[in-house]
């Protein structure tokens, strides 16, 4: 059975996703100060050990308007050429990218992608996503990336009121930068 992994970039107080408005990229740039080749190795492992995205709506969108544009790098082109299959109230929408809609129950949807053969699937962001798929236990690691930084507010991964989850800590790295990788399995 292929594994479901969570790749989430988070702050110290929790945070996922910058405060920022919706599709207003500049203010979401508190990753980049921390990014150097110990994070890009770790990246490319993970990527490269998958064959399948899935993500929900606003992460494909946000990710379908800067990916495309690049190449010339093995992530970049990885990640472009990889199947995505994304979660999304509206169907109407249309896909590009290698992208297909997931149909039917998504907890049923995302079991049956998790038995098809294939490498590891990889989620990154799509706290919606996340957050249900944490309460029907599918997902089988979750790769936290926790920045040195405190935002204030802000989506969070661990919501109040979510499902206590005993997790197994895996792997601890620290980065030159102060950026920690911590790997955890379900």
């Amino acid at each position: 059975m292929r594994k479901l992994k969570v790749i989430e970039y988070v702050t110290l107080d929790g945070v996922m996703e910058d405060p920022g408005p919706a599709g207003d990229f500049k203010h979401r740039g508190w990753t980049i100060p921390y990014w150097n080749d110990e994070m890009a190795e770790t990246q490319s492992k993970e990527l490269f050990a998958s064959d399948t995205l899935l993500l929900g709506r606003v992460t494909y969108d946000e990710f379908v308007a800067s990916w495309p544009l690049r190449s010339g790098d093995p992530f970049t082109d990885k990640i472009n050429s990889m199947k995505k299959v994304v979660v999304s109230h509206d169907a109407t929408k249309p896909l590009e990218w290698n992208a297909t809609l997931l149909e039917g129950n998504l907890v049923e949807a995302v079991t049956k992608l998790k038995q098809e053969p294939g490498d590891d699937i990889l989620i990154y962001g799509s706290s919606t996503l996340v957050q249900i798929l944490m309460q029907h236990d599918l997902i089988d690691q979750y790769c936290l990336i926790v920045y040195p930084l405190v935002l204030g507010e802000g989506e969070r991964l661990f919501k109040d009121g979510a499902r206590k989850t005993k997790l197994n800590l895996m792997s601890t790295t620290r980065t030159t930068r102060g950026v920690t990788l911590l790997t955890y399995t379900n």
